[in-house]
C-alpha cells in the first residue's frame, strides 16, 4: 500500500476512534438521566411506535410517572431529549440568557417561517425580538377589538345555526383565521364565509402536514419528507400561502410609498389615515424601512403559524370545559351580565380588563391543555439542574408543559377543573414557573396579550348568546399533544340560544 494513503486511512481512523469516544462519553453522561431503556440503533423509537402508536402524550405521562420530573428518551443512538416538568429546573433553564437556542426540531419550520422570531437565534433574534417588541404595546392591540368583535359576531352565528352536535374546533380554527389574516396581514380572507378559498385551504392542508410529520420519524428527513404524499402536499400549500403573502407585503409597501410621495394629501385625508387601523405588517414596514420585504415574509408567516392553530385549540378546550363545568358557565354568564347588562353592545377594552372571571377561566383551561405541550431548546453548555443531574451540551431539553399542568405537588386534585386556582390568594407561594403556557424568560412569547385579548373576547361572545352542552354525560375529547394540542376527533357540543333570564 502506498505510503501516502496509508497514512491518510490511519489519520481517518484516527478522528473516527476520536469522534467515537467522545460521542461514547456524551453518551454516558446523557445516561446518568434516569429514563426508559433503550434498543439498538432506535433508541426508545420501537417503544414509541409499537406501544404508544406514536402517542407522545401518552409515553411522556407514563414516564413522568415513572421517573419523576427528569428523563432522557433517545431518538436513534445519536439525538436525545431530555423531558423536564420540575418548575425549579425550568426556572434554571428559561430564565438563563445563555440557553435561549431553539431545539433542532424547530428547523422542520424553517420552510415555512424561515428564521423569524420564532426558530431564530443569536444577534438575529435580539435585533427582531427589539425590533417586533412595540407592535405588541396595548395601545396597538386595542385597535384590533373591533377585528374581534366583528369576526366572533360571525362565529356565534354559526354556532347558532347548527342543529345536531358540532365539531366547535372547525368553527373556531375558521374564526382566528379571519382574526390572524386580519391583524398580521391587515387582509380579509373571510375564511368563515369561505372556508374554500385557495388560502384557506392552503392553510389546513400545511397545518395537517406539518402535525403529520412530527409524529413520523421516518419524515424528519427532509429528502424523505418532500419524497413523500404528505411533504408534497405540505409544500404545495407552502407555495400558495407564501404567494398570498409576497403579493400583501408588496402592495402594502407600494401603498406605503405612494403616501409618502404625495405631497397633495389635504389635512383630513392625513389625520383619516392616521386614525386608520394598521396590522402588524404595517407595523414592521413603519418600524424599520430598511427590512426586505424576505425579512418581513418571515415575521409575518411567523404571527401566522403561532397565533392562529394555537389559539384555535386554546379556544376549543376552553368552550368544552364550560360545558362540562355548568357552575363555570353559570358564573360566566352572570359575570357577562354585570358587565353588560342586557345590552348587546360590542365589547370595549376596558370590558375586557373587567373579565376577571372570565382570565382565569382561560388559564385554568390552559393549565389542563395547553396549546403548546411541548417546548425545547439546545443546549451549548451543561446545564446542572436539581437532584444533582447534569445535562450535557449537545442535547435537547424539552419542557413538558401537559405534565406540569397535572402535576399534584403544584396543583391539588389536578383533574378538577377549577378558575379559583388563579386568584391572587390562591396563587400565593405557588412557584413562578409552575405555570408557564406562553412559555417565560428572555424567550416568552411576545403575543401573549394578543392571545389573552382575543380569547377573552370570544368567549364573551359566545355565552352572550349560547348554551353550551356536552353531546352526551361523561363525554371527554380524545386527546392526543402534536406540534399543537389537539382533540383527535374534534371538540363536540352541543349549542343553543340562550335566552335571557
Amino acid at each position: 500500500m502506498d505510503v501516502a494513503v496509508l497514512a491518510l486511512v490511519l489519520v481517518a481512523l484516527a478522528w473516527a476512534a476520536h469522534f467515537f469516544n467522545k460521542h461514547r462519553k456524551w453518551a454516558m453522561a446523557v445516561d446518568l438521566i434516569p429514563g426508559p431503556p433503550t434498543g439498538f440503533l432506535l433508541g426508545n423509537i420501537w417503544e414509541m411506535m409499537w406501544k404508544y402508536n406514536f402517542n407522545q402524550t401518552q409515553a411522556f405521562a407514563d414516564w413522568t410517572k415513572q421517573y419523576g420530573g427528569i428523563f432522557r428518551v433517545w431518538v436513534g443512538n445519536n439525538r436525545v431529549l431530555v423531558l423536564l416538568s420540575k418548575p425549579e429546573d425550568l426556572e434554571i433553564l428559561l430564565s438563563s440568557n445563555k440557553h435561549i437556542e431553539k431545539a433542532d426540531i424547530y428547523k422542520q419550520l424553517n420552510s415555512w417561517i424561515g428564521e423569524g422570531l420564532l426558530t431564530s437565534t443569536g444577534q438575529k433574534w435580539h435585533t427582531r425580538r427589539k425590533l417586533i417588541t412595540p407592535t405588541f404595546h396595548f395601545r396597538i392591540l386595542d385597535q384590533f377589538i373591533e377585528v374581534f368583535n366583528r369576526n366572533s359576531d360571525i362565529l356565534v352565528q354559526k354556532l347558532l345555526t347548527q342543529t345536531d352536535t358540532v365539531n366547535v374546533h372547525a368553527l373556531v380554527t375558521l374564526c382566528t383565521l379571519d382574526i390572524i389574516c386580519e391583524t398580521a396581514m391587515g387582509t380579509k380572507v373571510d375564511a368563515q364565509k369561505n372556508a374554500d378559498s385557495a388560502y384557506v385551504s392552503s392553510v389546513h392542508d400545511a397545518t395537517v402536514s406539518f402535525h403529520q410529520r412530527s409524529m413520523r420519524p421516518w419524515l424528519m428527513n427532509d429528502l424523505l419528507f418532500n419524497a413523500s404524499s404528505v411533504g408534497k402536499t405540505y409544500n404545495k400549500a407552502l407555495e400558495e400561502m407564501h404567494r398570498h403573502t409576497r403579493e400583501v407585503i408588496e402592495n402594502r409597501r407600494r401603498e406605503r410609498e405612494r403616501r409618502r410621495s404625495s405631497l397633495s394629501m389635504s389635512a383630513a385625508d392625513k389625520d383619516l389615515g392616521m386614525k386608520k387601523r394598521v396590522a402588524f405588517l404595517d407595523q414592521l414596514l413603519k418600524a424599520n424601512d430598511s427590512l426586505l420585504d424576505k425579512d418581513i415574509q418571515e415575521e409575518v408567516d411567523t404571527f401566522m403559524f403561532e397565533g392562529h392553530d394555537t389559539t384555535a385549540a386554546a379556544l376549543s378546550f376552553i368552550l368544552y370545559n364550560v360545558a362540562a363545568n355548568p357552575e363555570v358557565q353559570d358564573q360566566l354568564v352572570q359575570e357577562m351580565h354585570d358587565i353588560f347588562g342586557d345590552s348587546s353592545r360590542r365589547i370595549t377594552a376596558q370590558d375586557l380588563q373587567n373579565m376577571r372571571y372570565t382570565e382565569r377561566v382561560i388559564k385554568e383551561s390552559l393549565r389542563l391543555y395547553p396549546s403548546v405541550p411541548l417546548f425545547a431548546r439546545y443546549l451549548k453548555e451543561d446545564l446542572p439542574v436539581t437532584g444533582g443531574y447534569v445535562i450535557p451540551a449537545g442535547a435537547n431539553v424539552t419542557i413538558s408543559c401537559l405534565q406540569m399542568g397535572r402535576d399534584p405537588t403544584q396543583w391539588p386534585d389536578p383533574e378538577k377543573f377549577d378558575p379559583d386556582r388563579f386568584l391572587p390568594e390562591n396563587s400565593a407561594g405557588r412557584h413562578p414557573y409552575a405555570y408557564v403556557p406562553f412559555s417565560a424568560g428572555p424567550r416568552n412569547c411576545i403575543g401573549q396579550k394578543f392571545a389573552m385579548m382575543e380569547m377573552k373576547s370570544t368567549v364573551s361572545q359566545i355565552i352572550r348568546s349560547c348554551k353550551l352542552d356536552l353531546p352526551y354525560p361523561g363525554y371527554k375529547p380524545e386527546v392526543e399533544g402534536k406540534v399543537i394540542l389537539k382533540a383527535n376527533k374534534g371538540v363536540l357540543l352541543n349549542i343553543s340560544r340562550r335566552l335571557s333570564s
